[in-house]
């Protein structure tokens, strides 16, 4: 079976409808058979006190590109994802403009997905480095 680009786009905005991905404006932008990207705008919708893009954000973004990115490797109507773990280093500020996040594999296992989010501004410059881990279990 060849990975199909625009069912999975279509697949991530149907399912970010009334989510917090609708709330924060994140929109899935594009996929491969290993990765996914989604963006999200910086404004005062996601800053923090002074200002700048807040981590928590930040990190509501990588969790959903990642989660969203292991959907690719079950069958949905048997397997869920479950995010179990996330980690982030914060390594620039960013008060507007966009940021892009890219979900690249680092481990396909049947029962655990490892990714890599890399989250960076419309200059390629990286904001947040995060790494998630997905439990893959049966659909109840």
């Amino acid at each position: 079976m060849s990975f199909d680009r625009e069912k999975m786009l279509e697949l991530c905005a149907s399912w970010s409808k009334n989510t917090l991905m609708e709330t924060l404006e994140i929109k899935f932008i594009d996929a491969g058979e290993d990765f996914l990207k989604a963006t999200m705008p910086v404004n005062p919708r996601v800053h923090q006190p002074m200002g700048l893009l807040h981590g928590g954000a930040s990190v509501a973004l990588a969790e959903s590109v990642g989660s969203a990115a292991s959907i690719m490797f079950v069958n949905p109507e048997r397997q869920e994802v479950r995010g179990i773990e996330i980690s982030a280093n914060h390594l620039k500020s960013k008060r507007e403009g966009l940021v892009t996040a890219t979900a690249k594999i680092i481990h396909k296992g049947a029962s655990i997905h490892l990714w890599e989010i890399r989250i960076v501004d419309e200059n390629e410059k990286l904001i947040s480095l995060c790494k998630l881990t997905n439990m893959i279990l049966p659909r109840r």
